[in-house]
């Protein structure tokens, strides 16, 4: 690998292994291939994958999360969503190591197919560490830091932004607004990051780095954007930081990314599940 996440050829180099899983986190891996192995038989799943910071060997015990993808072979049904929800339940239940767990089910022809092709094909087929299965990454293309990237995978922030205050208007618990934070926070930072990736030139899945490298580009929200970070990285119930980023830099960062990389192409209603 060559700096900046790229290989020597300029393209994105996929982040990840079970190699780099720390000792805390092994036992918690080993679960989640057992249990998924159990709750999904192989005519509904087709592979299994993790992705985030435990498969990137930064994960803090007590404080990250589990990601998980399953790749079905066909869309998400009423009983996958309630064993992956069942799943979900389990692992956080079991294990002090993580704070949160969230499974992602999505069709194999979704994953495959040319409309995902660079946002949840790029996912991936980039940020996804195979755990189970035949590894779905092998069918998809190699992915430069473009601006059809950029697009294609936070394009579409103002959307996001009318659901996210209906969300935070409806949390009442400090489990819900901790989620929630961490969640908006996350997006918003990658959105920065995304927004400047091309002119950069690389990638990066670190939030903190995110942030200082979209501040580099627009010293002016720099702030923000780390206060965004921190949220991010340590959510708390405390909705006031998510208030100011909502009213100040979200609306403002998806008017800028409109500008500079476009709109991303509208999905079916349905979804991708």
């Amino acid at each position: 690998m060559t700096a900046k996440g790229l290989d020597h050829d300029g393209f994105i180099v996929r982040e990840g292994s079970l190699s780099l899983v720390a000792d805390e986190f092994a036992p918690v891996v080993d679960a989640a291939r057992g249990r998924i192995s159990e709750a999904f038989d192989r005519t509904r799943l087709h592979s299994a994958y993790l992705y985030g910071s435990v498969p990137r060997g930064t994960a803090v015990p007590g404080r990250s999360d589990l990601d998980l993808l399953l790749a079905l072979r066909g869309g998400p049904s009423a009983a996958d969503r309630a064993d992956a929800a069942a799943l979900e339940t389990a692992l956080d239940a079991g294990f002090a190591q993580i704070n949160g767990v969230g499974v992602l089910l999505v069709g194999t022809d979704t994953l495959l197919s040319e409309l995902e092709r660079y946002d949840l094909g790029w996912m991936l087929a980039c940020l996804c560490t195979p755990l189970l299965g035949e590894d779905l990454g092998e069918q998809l293309p190699r992915y430069r830091p473009s601006s059809l990237l950029a697009r294609e995978t936070n394009g579409d922030l103002g959307a996001a932004l009318v659901r996210w205050r209906g969300l935070a208007a409806a949390a009442t618990t400090d489990g819900q607004r901790r989620k929630l934070n961490r969640a908006v926070a996350r997006r918003i930072v990658r959105t920065g990051f995304t927004l400047v990736m091309p002119r950069w030139s690389g990638w990066t899945s670190d939030l903190m780095e995110s942030a200082e490298v979209f501040g580099g580009y627009y010293p002016e929200w720099a702030a923000r954007m780390r206060l965004a970070a921190g949220i991010a990285v340590a959510p708390t119930a405390d909705l006031a930081g998510l208030g100011l980023l909502l009213d100040e830099l979200a609306p403002w960062l998806a008017a800028e990314y409109t500008a500079v990389h476009g709109e991303k192409t509208p999905r079916p209603a349905s979804g991708s599940g």
